[in-house]
C-alpha cells in the first residue's frame, strides 16, 4: 500500500519559462483531497510523454475545486461527488457551462483500528454513529467503550457524499445531519492516521488511504438481511458494495486542447492502470 501526502499538495511540472510557451499552455487542477495523488501521478505520468506541458496540481478539497471551475481559477475542478444544481446554475450565470468526465471509480472505506471486534456494520447503524444516536462500542457489538467518530471536514465532497449516502441512508429528502460530537478533520490521511491510533475510533475514507496493516475496514449491509460485503474493486464492478461512488473531474463544456488531451490521457488504459497503482478503482 502506497503512503498518501496530505492535502494542498502542489506539483508543478515543467520549466516555467522558454520554450516559447505562452500562457495559454498552463494547466490547474484543483479539488479532491481523496484524488490529489491520482491527480499528481497522471501529471507526472502526462509529463514524461508531453515535456511541454505545464501542470499545477492542488489539493483541498471538492468543493474548493468546484468554486475555482465556477470563478473561472482552474481548468479541471476534481470532485468526489456530483455538482449541485445551485453550483452548475452558478457556473452557468459565469458564462461556464460544466462537462463531467468519470476517471476513476472509489469504493468508500469505512475504517477502525485492527483491534476493534466489530468487523461489520449496516448503513441504519453507521447512520445512527454519525449522527451521534449510538455512542457506545456495546450498542454495535463491540466492547463497552465510547465511539470516536471521524469525519472530513465541510469542504469535502466526501463528506458531502457519506452524508447523504449514509447519514440521511439515501434519502433526498432526509435531514439527518452529523453529530456534534464527530471531529472534522482536514485529510483522509488524518482520519487514517488517527483511526490507526485510537481503539476506539471510526472514520471514512477512500479506498486508496485503507491499509490493511493499520486499519480494518468494516463489511457493510444496506439492512440487517444483509448481505454484508467489504470494499474491495470486484465489488465495486459487480454493484456490491453499497458505499461505491464515482471519481470526477470536471471542465468547461468546450476545453482548451491541453486540458482535453489530459482529461482523456487520465481516462486511457495508461491512466487507469496508474487508478489500480493507487489502490482505487478503474473504470474497467
Amino acid at each position: 500500500m502506497r503512503s498518501v501526502t496530505l492535502v494542498c499538495l502542489l506539483v508543478l511540472l515543467g520549466l516555467l519559462t522558454g520554450c516559447g510557451r505562452g500562457p495559454g499552455t498552463s494547466v490547474q487542477i484543483k479539488g479532491s483531497d481523496t484524488m490529489v495523488n491520482l491527480a499528481q501521478a497522471w501529471a507526472q505520468a502526462y509529463q514524461r510523454e508531453h515535456p511541454q506541458a505545464n501542470l499545477a496540481v492542488t489539493g483541498g478539497g471538492s468543493g474548493v475545486g468546484i468554486a475555482a471551475l465556477i470563478s473561472g481559477t482552474t481548468d479541471i475542478a476534481d470532485a468526489s461527488r456530483e455538482m449541485s444544481p445551485q453550483e452548475i446554475a452558478q457556473a452557468e450565470q459565469h458564462g461556464i457551462t460544466p462537462q463531467r468526465h468519470e476517471v476513476a471509480l472509489d469504493a468508500l472505506s469505512v475504517i477502525v483500528n485492527p483491534s476493534n471486534r466489530v468487523s461489520r456494520l449496516t448503513i441504519p447503524q453507521l447512520s445512527g454513529i454519525f449522527t451521534g444516536r449510538l455512542t457506545n462500542w456495546k450498542e454495535v457489538g463491540g466492547l463497552d467503550q465510547p465511539i470516536v467518530v471521524l469525519s472530513r471536514d465541510r469542504n469535502s465532497g466526501t463528506h458531502v457524499f457519506f452524508l447523504e449516502q449514509v447519514v440521511r441512508q439515501g434519502n433526498p429528502r432526509g435531514t439527518q445531519e452529523y453529530g456534534q460530537k464527530v471531529l472534522m478533520l482536514p485529510s483522509n490521511q488524518a482520519i487514517a492516521d488517527e483511526v490507526a491510533g485510537n481503539r476506539r475510533a471510526i472514520g471514512y475514507v477512500g479506498l486508496g488511504y485503507y491499509d490493511p496493516a493499520r486499519h480494518k475496514a468494516l463489511a457493510v449491509a444496506k439492512s440487517k438481511d444483509g448481505p454484508y460485503v467489504a470494499p474491495s474493486a470486484d465489488a465495486v464492478h459487480n454493484h456490491t458494495y453499497p458505499i461505491a461512488r464515482p471519481l470526477l473531474m470536471y471542465t468547461r463544456q468546450q476545453p482548451r486542447p491541453e486540458v482535453a488531451s489530459f482529461v482523456a490521457f487520465a481516462r486511457s488504459p495508461q491512466g487507469q492502470q496508474i487508478v489500480r497503482r493507487l489502490d482505487f478503482v478503474s473504470l474497467q
